[in-house]
């Protein structure tokens, strides 16, 4: 009687199939970047200094914010590149969709939808159950 193997990694046909998502996902996120820095840096094209005092200072706090905002939107870009670009050196090495707690390989369908993903679902709920809950200060 046959026993199942279970499979430890994927097949260098399905390391391919994972490096063309991420790599059309990594040129995306560039170009979203690349489109965020741009109106980041280019938000003043359309100066109110003529305008009267008032309307300038509600535009200013409006700028502010949309910085703010955009930078927020650029540092978690820039988070997923990272990440997207260490999942190819992970197909290189051969090392790609193994949970890095569990040491078994996480699902397909999970790495279809978060293809830089470096956890199972199964190690990313223990790791949230392992996190201590948040303890508030006793009532006085």
């Amino acid at each position: 009687m046959a026993e199942k193997i279970e499979k430890t990694r994927y097949s260098d046909e399905e390391l391919e199939e994972f490096r063309q998502i991420i790599l059309q996902k990594l040129q995306k996120a560039k170009e979203d970047l690349a489109a965020l820095r741009e109106a980041y840096t280019g938000i003043n094209d359309n100066d109110v200094s003529d305008t009267s005092p008032t309307f300038k200072m509600l535009e200013d706090g409006s700028d502010v914010l949309s910085k703010e905002e955009n930078s927020r939107l650029a540092a978690r870009l820039e988070r997923f590149i990272r990440d997207l670009e260490a999942a190819l050196v992970r197909i290189e090495n051969k090392t790609y969709g193994i949970c890095r707690v569990t040491g078994k390989l996480i699902p397909k369908e999970r790495l279809m939808a978060v293809p830089h993903a470096t956890l199972s679902v199964e190690a990313k709920q223990m790791l949230s159950k392992k996190e201590p809950p948040i303890s508030l200060p006793p009532n006085e």
